[in-house]
């Protein structure tokens, strides 16, 4: 995984504090390949309870992350009960990686 622990720490305390405790966080994508160079930033968000405005979330999540970063893109993927379940949401919780 290409992320320090304070990046990591940075991440969830972002996560929590934007989409609530109960929220589940992993990395996914090309971060988690230590022998990979760059990229940007995957992460998945599941939370246990409907999300009344899932765009404004994962916007907010990613604008945070990415100053965390330096600037570097963020991908942030939601899960909630009342959001469609796309192929990804199973690809990033089978490979993804909680932190």
């Amino acid at each position: 995984m290409r992320l320090t622990t304070q990046q990591i720490d940075g991440i969830r305390e972002i996560v929590q504090r934007l989409a609530g405790e109960q929220a589940e966080l992993r990395l996914f994508g090309s971060r988690l390949d230590d022998s990979a160079r760059g990229g940007d930033v995957d992460i998945f968000v599941e939370l246990p309870d409907p999300v009344t405005k899932p765009a404004w979330l994962a916007a907010r999540i990613g604008g945070e992350v990415s100053r965390l970063m330096h600037g570097r893109k963020v991908d942030v993927l939601l899960a909630a009960p009342n959001l469609k379940n796309l192929p990804i949401h199973d690809i990033a919780r089978q490979q993804g990686q909680r932190l």
